[in-house]
């Protein structure tokens, strides 16, 4: 990707957040609203209260939940999303289970999560990974029931099987439909972070918002919300940078393929 490139996609990501705070801003600069108060005092809490030690001892916790959760969901997901795509009779027999425990809402399973898990840490990177699974699971189930038929039978030609077939074939054509799977929980990972830290915490940025709540802090709970917005779309594009160098010979394929 050249410097341009480059550039023109980071100003193309900031100018619709940039345009939405500036009629936030402008919208609410004579709000008297105690719970809709202006941009500007919002903006003013936030670099009191998101000090570098609250950051860590609030943000810091979050994030590490997240990605143990999301990191949990990835390995699991992909595994069994292998297991699924590769085997007609295990698709069959185990794909209606799977459609009902993804219809069910993650965040419905927190109490009974809380049950065996507890109320520590370990409760909340499940809570994380039960619901970033299944669009993991399902994107790579699909990505490997679409490899190429071709591609399939030129392996068993040369006798390319076990974790060579693996690597080289199934894992690198399903690698687009993992990524985008991924890419999907990683939203969902954020939702549930902010959630399971609602329940018996004490500490992390879902925790922190719902104190600013209860005390009636308004501008310092909008700060959290906007804090949160902004590492989702700090999380959003550093996966979209990290998506576009592990696919850059998908993203070229594309491209000559428009281009001929």
């Amino acid at each position: 990707m050249s410097a341009r490139t480059a550039v023109r996609r980071a100003l193309l990501a900031v100018t619709l957040p940039a345009v939405l705070l500036a009629v936030w801003w402008f919208a609410s600069a004579g709000s008297t609203d105690f719970y809709l108060p202006p941009l500007a005092t919002i903006l003013e809490r936030f670099t009191e209260v998101w000090t570098p030690d609250r950051l860590r001892s609030d943000v810091l916790p979050s994030l590490l939940r997240l990605t143990a959760g999301y990191l949990l969901a990835a390995v699991v997901g992909v595994a069994l999303g292998l297991a699924v795509g590769s085997s007609r009779i295990l698709r069959d027999v185990l794909e209606p289970v799977l459609e009902l425990f993804r219809a069910v809402p993650p965040p419905v399973l927190v109490p009974v999560i809380m049950l065996f898990a507890g109320i520590g840490d370990t409760m909340k990177i499940i809570v994380v990974a039960s619901g970033c699974l299944w669009p993991i699971l399902l994107n790579t189930a699909e990505g490997v029931r679409a490899v190429d038929s071709v591609l399939d039978d030129t392996c068993r030609s040369y006798a390319i099987s076990g974790w060579s077939r693996l690597w080289h074939l199934v894992l690198r054509s399903a690698s687009p439909q993992i990524l985008t799977g991924m890419r999907q929980a990683l939203s969902i990972g954020i939702i549930l972070m902010v959630i399971s830290e609602m329940f018996a915490a004490s500490n992390g940025l879902g925790f922190t918002i719902v104190q600013f709540q209860r005390s009636f802090a308004i501008p310092e709970m909008w700060s959290g919300v906007l804090l949160l917005g902004l590492l989702g779309f700090l999380l959003s594009q550093l996966f979209q940078f990290v998506e576009i160098r592990a696919l850059a010979w998908y993203h070229g394929s594309r491209r000559a393929q428009r281009d001929s």
